[in-house]
């Protein structure tokens, strides 16, 4: 019987060997799980869920309610289950966000020892094989004594940027030892720490944040915005409260051809003026397309608007029933324009199609087909009349004609706008969280890329026979090895005066 046999013969069941096996499960699972090879994993994963966010309309986008109509019911069902809807609240998504956190916080405290010994107890003394074994290294020899000679590789090397030198001695050899970026080795746990910043934003705002849409047209005001979500193969609206009231004061749309249809292929921009009222008072807010509006931890955005034509403001000729000459007047939306006998003209309502009886809000009147404002005339002592002033479409109509309070109306021109505007409200409590680790992510990677832990030897022996010192000098670099090679020839060069010469290594 063979010694190895008869060995496992003498181990009894149970044994520290046995148990040791078993217990050392635990170390070899840490370790793969802060291992680069997993995270990288992860963030593979992430990023797949990533690419599903973007491929799959998300239910808190504008215009779901169309998409979510044109898949099949498989689709739906499959896409529901599994959360693609709304696939950054998903639950395995935060799942992978705590595993990559954790992930980054283990693979730190696995680094952090080393790294903590490698700086705390600088190699000062190495041997000399080493030394003529790295990338960038060099041999002199510089007539003097060691003490001198060790002074002004000092001098040289604090000249080069190597802060505070060291001199030690070993083995009858002086070795001067300096190094410049010992910070550098740390800054992994900067970039840790940025993203571990960025998770914890997006977990605030994944936890705690919510969005949903308003629709607003001037001098209307609101407190609740609606929200899609998403239920297996179905889709349901909810209202959510908000802690303050918004009024719309104006809404605007600039046109890229002022005749032309209020559609997105012809707008520049949308503008919602609004204010809003809580126990703090009342606040002016201003959206556009590019410019959202932040209050109290709220974010107002553009979203959308309903294709239904009005008009900011209308232009009106009144022609006098008496012959007297015609006159002009402009009025803003809901405004009232006094006339110089005393009469005051209301713009009441606008319709891109016009037409007798109520108005078909489904309809989409976004090329104004035939427009058409009402007005109130309203007489001192009189109770208000109602008139009407078409375009050249419905000029020739007798209601057109038809005189009211004196005079007859026609619409000479008006500023297109949409009926209403629908703002998307989002509360990001983690996007200032956010911010600020993206910037620390920044600093710190341009730190990283851009600087190094540069470390350098000089190691001095007896002199020769010809009485000159023999000057061994070395370094290295943990990254940007060409741009430290420069600053080591420099440096050596400096070395190298008409005292001293170069020898062969």
């Amino acid at each position: 019987m063979s010694g190895v046999e008869e060995t496992i013969r003498e181990i009894p069941t149970g044994s520290p060997s046995i148990k040791n096996g078993r217990h050392a499960f635990v170390p070899r699972f840490l370790k793969a799980l802060c291992s680069v090879r997993f995270g990288v994993g992860i963030l593979v994963a992430l990023g797949l869920a990533c690419l599903i966010g973007m491929l799959i309309m998300q239910q808190n986008v504008d215009g779901f309610d169309r998409y979510y109509a044109t898949l099949t019911p498989s689709q739906r069902l499959v896409y529901g289950s599994l959360g693609f809807f709304d696939i950054y609240h998903a639950w395995y998504f935060n799942a992978l966000l705590a595993v990559l956190s954790l992930n980054i916080v283990l693979a730190s405290i696995d680094r952090f020892p080393k790294i903590w010994t490698f700086v705390s107890k600088p190699s000062l003394t190495v041997p000399m094989r080493w030394l003529r074994d790295q990338r960038a290294s060099d041999s002199i020899s510089i007539p003097g004594e060691t003490e001198n000679v060790a002074s002004r590789i000092v001098s040289k090397m604090k000249k080069a940027g190597w802060r505070t030198p060291v001199i030690n001695e070993k083995n009858g050899k002086t070795f001067v030892f300096a190094q410049s970026g010992l910070w550098n080795r740390f800054s992994f746990l900067a970039v840790h720490v940025a993203l571990l910043t960025i998770f914890l934003g997006a977990f605030l705002t994944a936890q705690m944040g919510s969005t949903g849409q308003m629709p607003l047209m001037p001098g209307e005001s609101s407190n609740l915005i609606q929200d899609t979500v998403v239920e297996l193969d179905r889709t349901s609206e909810i209202t959510k409260k908000l802690p303050f009231e918004v009024t719309c004061t104006d809404i605007q749309q600039m046109l890229i051809k002022k005749d032309g249809p209020i559609t997105v292929g012809n707008t520049i921009d949308w503008l919602t003026y609004f204010q809003i009222k809580d126990e703090t008072g009342t606040h002016d807010g201003f959206v556009q397309m590019n410019r959202p509006f932040d209050y109290r931890g709220y974010r107002f955005f553009q979203a959308s608007f309903t294709p239904v034509g009005r008009a900011r403001n209308i232009t009106v000729r009144l022609i006098p029933e008496s012959g007297s000459p015609a006159e002009e007047i402009s009025i803003p939306r809901d405004g009232v324009t006094t006339l110089p006998d005393g009469k005051r003209i209301r713009f009441s309502e606008f319709r891109g199609n016009f037409s007798i009886g109520k108005e078909d809000p489904s309809e989409d009147t976004s090329s104004y087909p035939n427009p058409g404002a009402i007005l109130q005339v309203i007489t001192p002592g009189n109770p208000p009349q109602t008139a009407y002033a078409f375009g050249p479409q419905m000029a020739n109509l007798p209601v057109a004609k038809k005189p009211v309070a004196g005079y007859t109306f026609q619409l000479v021109d008006f500023e297109k706008a949409s009926d209403r505007h629908v703002l998307a409200i989002q509360r990001d409590p983690g996007s200032n969280v956010v911010y600020a680790g993206f910037v620390m992510l920044f600093v710190t990677l341009v730190g990283v890329f851009f600087f190094s832990h540069q470390r350098v030897w000089a190691a001095i022996e007896k002199p020769e026979s010809n009485g000159e010192l023999a000057v061994t000098l070395a370094g290295n670099v943990n990254r940007n090895q060409n741009s430290f090679n420069e600053k080591f020839r420099a440096f050596t060069e400096s070395l190298k005066g008409p005292e001293a010469r170069s020898k062969s290594l």
